[in-house]
């Protein structure tokens, strides 16, 4: 066997009808494990920080719910006194108008009785 008869053979190994005897490797880059540690780092931080942001937007609504029950227990509580208020003066009215008050006699001072 000759030298081209041994390169033709183990071409033939690798290579059927009309192919390439040549193969070409792609070049695949990988990641490796440090960098796969950091960008799971940097992940999670991001998550982090997205999650403190949400907690505190609910928290400062919380406050300002909190603001506005007080503001309404307030109003609420001098709407019912100005009621009152507003009805005590109303039959203050009602009694000065009336006919039978007109109707009434001033009452004269009399003499103390004395045992």
């Amino acid at each position: 066997m000759t030298y081209s008869n041994s390169l033709s053979v183990s071409r033939q190994k690798f290579a059927g009808k009309n192919q390439n005897t040549t193969r070409y490797q792609v070049n695949e880059k990988t990641i490796g494990p440090v960098t796969n540690t950091i960008v799971l780092i940097v992940l999670t931080c991001l998550l982090g920080l997205l999650y403190l942001t949400q907690v505190t937007k609910t928290n400062s609504y919380s406050y300002k719910l909190d603001d506005l029950r007080k503001q309404q227990t307030e109003l609420s509580s001098q709407q019912s006194q100005l009621e009152v208020e507003a009805a005590r003066l109303q039959s203050l009215e009602r009694v000065k108008n009336s006919s039978t008050t007109k109707n009434l006699v001033s009452v004269a001072p009399s003499a103390t009785v004395q045992n």
